[in-house]
């Protein structure tokens, strides 16, 4: 039997909110995104998507969200968990077990404390509690970076912050191509609301409302949201699980060869 794919729009805000799912089983897993999505949606994107998570669809219904396609101006990573959890129940969507990866990271942290009852277990990875120095540099290095229309550099120097030496090391080869990745068509209109919205983010007084089971994982070479954003995290969410990986930097859900396996026990324990 073949797998179930689906291209979907929730109503949510003017112009809805893109959502891609694979996938039929009885446990539903939310995955929301980081920045990335500032370049781009996941609209049309189901089977392109759907590798990582084949050998767990047997039990699972992997959804992803993107942000609303309207995004307005000033929207907050707090807007964005109403969003999410406005797009759940649209969907029927009664509860999720919800893994948020950077910037999808810190909206999950918002709708596990806000919509208890939408979230089974969450999991946190690359993420922080807060903006930081580290993020703050960074993503205040991106945005320069596309306001002078330098896409090129901006690709370069999100690939330097997330991965390994090791892995760097393999694919610095393609930097000239970089420059030819598609730009996003709105002159980056989505990606400054998004990026803006993390320059604005705390969460830290919200922390001790999320009581569902919570995993928190990264890697110990952090470029752009520092490891100590990790510990943060585990002391203020009570009981949570932290696993770090050593050597590993923001790409971690990319590079470590047991980081779907790790999520995907953590969710069926």
């Amino acid at each position: 039997m073949g797998i179930t794919y689906n291209n979907g729009k929730a109503d949510v805000g003017s112009s809805g909110m893109y959502y891609v799912s694979f996938g039929d089983g009885e446990k539903k897993v939310i995955l929301i995104p980081g920045l990335s999505d500032g370049f781009a949606t996941v609209k049309g994107k189901a089977r392109m998507l759907v590798g990582p998570y084949k050998p767990f669809l047997g039990a699972h219904t992997v959804y992803m969200f993107s942000r609303r396609n309207d995004i307005p101006e000033g929207f907050s990573i707090e807007d964005m968990a109403e969003d999410q959890a406005a797009a759940m129940k649209e969907l029927g969507i009664e509860s999720a077990y919800i893994v948020g990866v950077s910037q999808g990271g810190m909206i999950a942290q918002f709708l596990a404390a806000k919509h208890p009852e939408l979230v089974k277990k969450l999991v946190l990875a690359v993420t922080a509690p807060c903006v930081n120095d580290i993020i703050n540099d960074t993503v205040n290095g991106w945005i320069k970076m596309a306001e002078a229309d330098d896409h090129k550099q901006l690709m370069i120097d999100t690939a330097e912050k997330s991965y390994s030496p090791g892995y760097l090391k393999k694919y610095r080869k393609f930097y000239p191509f970089l420059g030819m990745l598609a730009k996003p068509d709105d002159n980056y209109r989505r990606f400054f609301i998004n990026a803006k919205a993390i320059l604005g983010f705390d969460a830290r007084g919200i922390l001790n409302d999320i009581q569902c089971p919570t995993l928190i994982v990264g890697g110990s070479d952090d470029k752009t949201t520092g490891t100590q954003a990790l510990y943060d995290l585990h002391e203020r969410i009570a009981g949570s699980e932290l696993y770090v990986y050593d050597g590993l930097g923001h790409a971690t859900y990319e590079e470590a060869p047991d980081f779907n396996e790790r999520i995907f026990a953590f969710i069926d324990r």
